[in-house]
Protein backbone atom coordinates (compact mmCIF):
# COMPACT_ATOMS: atom_id res chain seq x y z
CA UNK A 1 0.00 0.00 0.00
CA UNK A 2 0.89 3.71 -0.36
CA UNK A 3 2.02 5.29 2.88
CA UNK A 4 -0.11 6.85 4.96
CA UNK A 5 0.31 10.28 6.20
CA UNK A 6 1.94 10.40 9.46
CA UNK A 7 -0.54 11.73 12.72
CA UNK A 8 1.17 13.65 15.73
CA UNK A 9 -0.57 12.27 19.07
CA UNK A 10 -0.86 15.49 21.07
CA UNK A 11 0.82 14.24 24.05
CA UNK A 12 4.61 14.14 25.81
CA UNK A 13 3.11 11.13 27.73
CA UNK A 14 4.94 7.86 26.71
CA UNK A 15 2.55 5.53 28.17
CA UNK A 16 -0.73 7.24 26.07
CA UNK A 17 1.81 7.20 23.66
CA UNK A 18 2.38 3.60 23.65
CA UNK A 19 -1.36 2.98 24.29
CA UNK A 20 -2.69 4.81 20.96
CA UNK A 21 0.61 3.73 18.95
CA UNK A 22 -0.88 0.03 19.11
CA UNK A 23 -4.31 1.04 17.68
CA UNK A 24 -3.20 3.33 15.06
CA UNK A 25 -0.75 0.36 14.07
CA UNK A 26 -2.75 -1.94 12.23
CA UNK A 27 -4.55 0.75 10.86
CA UNK A 28 -0.79 1.26 8.72
CA UNK A 29 -0.82 5.11 10.14
CA UNK A 30 2.33 6.00 11.75
CA UNK A 31 2.28 8.84 14.82
CA UNK A 32 4.75 10.51 17.07
CA UNK A 33 4.25 12.36 20.17
CA UNK A 34 4.87 15.96 20.76
CA UNK A 35 8.13 14.93 22.59
CA UNK A 36 10.94 16.73 20.94
CA UNK A 37 8.73 17.84 17.89
CA UNK A 38 10.14 21.13 16.74
CA UNK A 39 7.92 23.64 16.23
CA UNK A 40 5.17 21.98 19.04
CA UNK A 41 3.57 24.62 21.60
CA UNK A 42 2.54 24.04 24.91
CA UNK A 43 -1.43 24.59 24.94
CA UNK A 44 -3.25 26.09 28.06
CA UNK A 45 -5.88 23.79 28.84
CA UNK A 46 -8.78 26.26 29.65
CA UNK A 47 -11.76 24.50 29.05
CA UNK A 48 -14.72 23.47 31.07
CA UNK A 49 -14.81 19.71 29.65
CA UNK A 50 -12.79 17.09 28.59
CA UNK A 51 -14.08 17.79 25.26
CA UNK A 52 -13.11 21.37 25.24
CA UNK A 53 -9.53 20.70 25.79
CA UNK A 54 -9.45 17.84 23.67
CA UNK A 55 -10.41 20.71 20.69
CA UNK A 56 -8.06 23.14 22.16
CA UNK A 57 -4.94 20.82 22.08
CA UNK A 58 -5.86 19.35 18.84
CA UNK A 59 -6.45 22.70 16.45
CA UNK A 60 -3.48 24.13 18.23
CA UNK A 61 -0.94 22.28 17.97
CA UNK A 62 -2.09 21.36 14.34
CA UNK A 63 -1.61 24.69 13.58
CA UNK A 64 1.79 24.87 15.03
CA UNK A 65 3.24 22.25 13.46
CA UNK A 66 0.87 22.21 10.22
CA UNK A 67 0.49 19.03 10.61
CA UNK A 68 -2.63 16.34 11.17
CA UNK A 69 -3.10 16.08 15.12
CA UNK A 70 -4.91 13.57 17.39
CA UNK A 71 -5.36 14.98 20.97
CA UNK A 72 -7.62 13.64 23.68
CA UNK A 73 -8.57 14.97 27.07
CA UNK A 74 -9.12 12.55 29.61
CA UNK A 75 -9.21 12.02 33.68
CA UNK A 76 -11.07 10.54 36.13
CA UNK A 77 -14.27 11.18 37.63
CA UNK A 78 -14.87 10.29 41.34
CA UNK A 79 -18.59 10.38 42.39
CA UNK A 80 -18.01 10.86 46.08
CA UNK A 81 -15.58 13.79 44.69
CA UNK A 82 -18.18 15.59 42.74
CA UNK A 83 -16.91 15.35 39.52
CA UNK A 84 -13.42 15.53 40.93
CA UNK A 85 -10.56 15.19 40.16
CA UNK A 86 -12.45 15.46 36.45
CA UNK A 87 -9.98 17.82 33.77
CA UNK A 88 -7.69 18.67 36.99
CA UNK A 89 -6.66 15.20 37.14
CA UNK A 90 -3.19 15.63 36.40
CA UNK A 91 -2.66 18.24 38.62
CA UNK A 92 -4.94 16.91 41.14
CA UNK A 93 -2.62 17.80 44.03
CA UNK A 94 -0.63 20.34 42.83
CA UNK A 95 0.18 22.53 39.60
CA UNK A 96 3.74 19.64 38.27
CA UNK A 97 2.21 17.01 40.71
CA UNK A 98 3.67 13.22 39.80
CA UNK A 99 1.32 10.47 39.91
CA UNK A 100 2.50 9.19 43.61
CA UNK A 101 0.79 12.76 45.05
CA UNK A 102 -2.27 12.59 43.17
CA UNK A 103 -2.87 9.11 44.51
CA UNK A 104 -1.79 10.35 47.83
CA UNK A 105 -4.70 12.73 47.44
CA UNK A 106 -7.28 11.26 46.41
CA UNK A 107 -7.05 8.05 48.81
CA UNK A 108 -7.01 11.14 51.54
CA UNK A 109 -10.10 12.54 49.98
CA UNK A 110 -12.18 9.12 50.12
CA UNK A 111 -10.40 8.10 53.60
CA UNK A 112 -13.82 8.31 54.88
CA UNK A 113 -15.90 6.81 52.43
CA UNK A 114 -16.68 3.13 52.06
CA UNK A 115 -16.53 1.19 49.30
CA UNK A 116 -20.10 1.22 47.96
CA UNK A 117 -19.56 5.26 47.68
CA UNK A 118 -16.40 5.21 45.83
CA UNK A 119 -17.95 4.42 42.20
CA UNK A 120 -15.72 6.74 39.36
CA UNK A 121 -14.92 6.32 36.25
CA UNK A 122 -12.00 7.43 33.35
CA UNK A 123 -13.68 9.95 31.01
CA UNK A 124 -11.24 10.30 27.42
CA UNK A 125 -12.71 12.41 24.81
CA UNK A 126 -10.40 12.69 21.50
CA UNK A 127 -10.37 15.37 18.77
CA UNK A 128 -8.80 15.26 15.07
CA UNK A 129 -7.40 17.79 13.41
CA UNK A 130 -6.29 18.86 10.18
CA UNK A 131 -3.09 20.80 9.73
CA UNK A 132 -5.03 24.09 9.60
CA UNK A 133 -6.99 23.34 12.99
CA UNK A 134 -10.27 22.57 11.82
CA UNK A 135 -11.54 19.61 13.89
CA UNK A 136 -12.91 17.19 11.62
CA UNK A 137 -14.00 14.40 13.94
CA UNK A 138 -14.39 13.69 17.88
CA UNK A 139 -15.51 10.46 19.99
CA UNK A 140 -15.84 9.75 23.37
CA UNK A 141 -15.35 6.90 25.93
CA UNK A 142 -15.97 6.09 29.60
CA UNK A 143 -14.81 2.75 31.33
CA UNK A 144 -16.41 2.73 35.05
CA UNK A 145 -15.01 1.35 38.18
CA UNK A 146 -14.41 1.92 41.93
CA UNK A 147 -11.31 3.88 43.43
CA UNK A 148 -9.98 0.82 45.69
CA UNK A 149 -8.33 1.66 49.50
CA UNK A 150 -4.86 1.34 48.43
CA UNK A 151 -2.78 0.74 45.74
CA UNK A 152 -2.63 -2.65 43.85
CA UNK A 153 -0.29 -3.43 40.58
CA UNK A 154 2.83 -1.69 38.79
CA UNK A 155 1.10 -1.60 35.07
CA UNK A 156 0.01 1.58 33.39
CA UNK A 157 0.37 5.40 34.78
CA UNK A 158 -1.49 7.83 36.86
CA UNK A 159 -4.67 6.35 38.52
CA UNK A 160 -4.19 3.29 37.70
CA UNK A 161 -3.06 1.35 40.51
CA UNK A 162 -6.46 2.63 42.13
CA UNK A 163 -9.21 2.06 39.71
CA UNK A 164 -11.03 -1.10 40.56
CA UNK A 165 -12.43 -2.80 36.86
CA UNK A 166 -15.47 -4.75 38.74
CA UNK A 167 -15.86 -7.32 36.17
CA UNK A 168 -12.51 -8.71 36.77
CA UNK A 169 -11.74 -7.28 40.34
CA UNK A 170 -8.74 -6.32 39.56
CA UNK A 171 -7.10 -2.33 38.86
CA UNK A 172 -5.99 -0.80 35.91
CA UNK A 173 -2.11 -1.61 37.69
CA UNK A 174 -2.51 -5.47 37.97
CA UNK A 175 -4.65 -5.67 33.93
CA UNK A 176 -2.43 -6.64 31.29
CA UNK A 177 -1.71 -3.77 28.06
CA UNK A 178 -4.08 -6.37 26.42
CA UNK A 179 -7.22 -6.17 27.97
CA UNK A 180 -6.56 -2.32 28.51
CA UNK A 181 -6.64 -2.01 25.46
CA UNK A 182 -9.86 -3.60 24.74
CA UNK A 183 -11.60 -1.95 28.34
CA UNK A 184 -10.13 1.26 28.62
CA UNK A 185 -11.34 4.80 28.25
CA UNK A 186 -8.83 5.98 26.11
CA UNK A 187 -8.98 2.88 23.97
CA UNK A 188 -13.04 3.14 23.24
CA UNK A 189 -12.69 6.74 22.86
CA UNK A 190 -9.60 6.14 20.00
CA UNK A 191 -11.66 2.99 18.41
CA UNK A 192 -14.68 5.43 18.09
CA UNK A 193 -12.60 7.79 15.65
CA UNK A 194 -10.74 5.31 14.45
CA UNK A 195 -12.76 5.18 11.06
CA UNK A 196 -12.32 9.27 10.59
CA UNK A 197 -8.74 8.91 11.24
CA UNK A 198 -8.60 5.76 8.90
CA UNK A 199 -10.88 8.11 6.37
CA UNK A 200 -8.93 11.74 6.29
CA UNK A 201 -5.23 10.18 6.81
CA UNK A 202 -5.16 6.87 3.95
CA UNK A 203 -4.88 7.19 0.39
CA UNK A 204 -8.05 7.68 -0.94
CA UNK A 205 -9.24 4.40 -1.76
CA UNK A 206 -7.16 2.22 0.35
CA UNK A 207 -9.23 0.28 3.31
CA UNK A 208 -8.21 0.48 6.80
CA UNK A 209 -5.78 -2.61 7.92
CA UNK A 210 -5.02 -3.83 4.21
Amino acid sequence: MNAAMSLVLGTTNAGKLRELAELLEPQGITCCSLAGLVGAIDVEETGSSFAENAALKASQQATALSRWVLAEDSGLVVDALRGAPGIYSARFSAPGATDARNNSLLLERLASQPAAARAAHYACHAALSDPTGRIVAVSSGVCCGVIADRLVGAGGFGYDPLFIVPEYQRTFGELSPAVKAVISHRARAMRAILPAIGLWLLPRGQPAGD
